[in-house]
């Protein structure tokens, strides 16, 4: 299984740290967002290639720091206003390295006090694709993020991005399974109208072609979206390691 690794975007409520640096290279706990992940995922023993995916302005300096096992490619967009999208980037990474395999997606600026291996097994025991969710009691916060419904064995019913009027609230973060054939759907996806920006617009669309299953997600998740929810991150790392 490969690891495709959300990294394209340009983080512009965080400048200026972000302004000339990617935001999953930030240190938290004295160490790159993405090596925290990375980290986990390596202890799974289900991932056998990590392909971080970037912006063409951030590229040199994922390929500077990645490790062996990391492969980087650029999406060769340079702005904000041109950037192809999360479900576009994950084609551009089908298509530049002819992946066929399971895959897991992650974003690459979020952090979790569980290990995604749970999440891993889960999706196994499934044999399906998979992706997380968690409880959430703001209504406002719903309207900015996936929203999704599910029957009594977890099966996705429904699933929409920033709904004006959320169904649920079942938020989803941005951590996804999908199987090999699933991965294969991506194009037909696109061509058939999906949301291309959020990562979760694919799956909206293929929880309506295949089964897909959500999972609760056992613990909390960290998303580091401006300067101040960074400095908090940073603090509650500190405290915990």
């Amino acid at each position: 299984m490969k690891c495709f690794i959300l990294a394209a975007g340009y983080a512009t409520r965080l400048y200026p740290l972000t302004e000339n640096f990617p935001k999953p290279l930030l240190k938290v706990g004295g160490k790159p967002i993405l090596d925290w992940l990375i980290d986990d995922i390596r202890k799974s023993g289900a991932v056998d290639g990590f392909i971080v995916i970037s912006n063409h302005k951030f590229a040199h300096i994922f390929k500077e720091w990645a490790p062996e096992d990391v492969t980087v490619i650029d999406d060769g967009t340079s702005s904000n206003e041109t950037r192809l999208g999360a479900v576009c980037d994950i084609q551009f990474a089908i298509d530049a390295l002819g992946t066929d395999d399971d895959i897991l997606v992650i974003a690459g600026d979020n952090l979790l006090d569980f290990s995604l291996g749970t999440f891993i097994r889960y999706a196994r025991e499934k044999k399906a694709s998979a992706i997380m969710r968690y409880f959430e009691p703001s209504k406002e916060r719903l309207t900015k993020c996936g929203v999704v419904e599910i029957d009594d064995d977890d099966r996705i019913i429904s699933m929409e991005e920033k709904p004006a009027a959320p169904k649920s609230q079942w938020c989803c973060p941005p951590f996804y399974y999908y199987t090999r054939k699933d991965i294969r759907k991506v194009k037909e996806g696109i061509a058939a109208g999906c949301g291309t920006d959020a990562p979760g617009s694919f799956v909206a669309w293929l929880s309506s072609q295949v089964p897909v299953y959500a999972m609760e997600m056992p613990g909390k998740r960290y998303d580091i979206g401006n300067i101040d929810s960074y400095r908090k991150i940073c603090e509650t790392f500190e405290n915990r390691f």
